[in-house]
């Protein structure tokens, strides 16, 4: 499985650590993401990994910046993509499940990387239960 990943300057640390659990688990990684504290443009990165899920080079796409909100607002943006922001591993789940979500997306400032981990590993793992939700998924998208 292929994950593609990015992050602004608030994420750099949030990202190794993701980037470390991904290929210890053997996920292919696909890295858009900074690796410095210094300032950049968080919709250049959102963009980037929804271009990847939206082309299939990705399964899925792991967003990070310091509210978790601006990247997955980009992200969003994209045809197909549900990007979903984060911030417990439950959360993730239920991302997963009902909302058939492509990209997490981390707020870097408000969860730890044990906790963003522990969502990112949830939300790889759970599977989109369809039946009612699918209805409601296939609502989402603006056709």
């Amino acid at each position: 499985m292929t994950v593609s990943i990015g992050n602004d300057h608030a994420g750099p640390d949030y990202k190794k650590a993701i980037v470390n659990y991904l290929e210890s688990n053997n996920y292919q990684v696909i890295n858009h993401g900074t690796d410095t504290f210094e300032s950049v443009d968080y919709p250049d990165f959102g963009h980037a990994v929804a271009n990847d899920v939206v082309s299939k080079k990705a399964n899925f796409g792991i967003a990070i910046c310091g509210s978790g909100n601006g990247i997955a607002m980009s992200a969003n943006k994209h045809q197909d993509i549900r990007a979903a922001l984060c911030w417990t591993k439950e959360i993730a789940e239920l991302a997963r499940q009902h909302n058939d979500a492509n990209i997490i997306s981390i707020p870097a400032r408000y969860t730890s990387i044990q906790q963003a981990v522990e969502m990112v590993a949830t939300f790889l793992n759970t599977d989109f239960e369809g039946g009612r939700h699918a209805n409601r998924v296939n609502k989402i998208a603006c056709k």
